[in-house]
């Protein structure tokens, strides 16, 4: 059985903990309440499988608190980390600014490829945003970028979290295959 550890990571308020409850299909939270440190949610996905099919995978869902006083907790979250996502309020100019220093602690300092991060432009519910092009700054740019309303398109995000769930497993299973490969050689 294939595991991996996937980090949801952005500034305060930007909907980690609603995004990672839908698409883990978790318990809805229906008032805010700022994630204290960090919330593991555990799944399963059967629409994901690794290349060999037979093995299934399971998936750590680490929901990250936004607040930089949990700084100092970093460096054990990140560790052994397949996957990032970083997870922004579109609607909150000062999230496009702060998102940068989420990828570079979370993504660049843990030498993860660009392939490992995910970007989610969320929108909440009633802010009648439009999904317009977001001034990225390098290397943001480069990333694959999601934009998310769980009010007019619930099945978009789902199945664009899917697709990087894929790419995170196969890089998982390549990453082992290599390993064994060097272990019999």
């Amino acid at each position: 059985m294939l595991k991996a550890k996937i980090l949801f990571v952005g500034p305060c308020e930007s909907g980690k903990t609603v995004l990672a409850n839908f698409l883990t299909e978790s318990s809805d939270i229906t008032e805010y309440n700022p994630t204290q440190g960090v919330r593991i949610l555990e799944f399963e996905n059967p629409h994901v499988t690794s290349n060999d099919k037979s093995a299934g995978c399971e998936f750590e869902l680490w929901d990250c608190g936004g607040d930089p006083k949990f700084e100092s907790c970093w460096p054990a979250l990140m560790k052994d980390s397949h996957g990032v996502v970083v997870v922004f309020n579109a609607d909150i100019p000062g999230h496009l600014k702060e998102i940068e220093m989420w990828y570079s602690c979370f993504v660049q300092q843990q030498f993860l490829q660009d392939t490992q991060c995910l970007l989610i432009a969320h929108h909440k519910p009633g802010s009648g945003s439009d999904k317009g092009n977001l001034a990225l700054a390098p290397p943001l740019n480069k990333l694959k970028l999601v934009h998310s309303n769980l009010e007019d398109d619930p099945e978009d995000i789902r199945m664009e979290f899917i697709k990087y769930l894929r790419s995170i497993i196969n890089s998982v299973s390549e990453s082992r295959d290599r390993e064994e490969m060097s272990i019999i050689t």
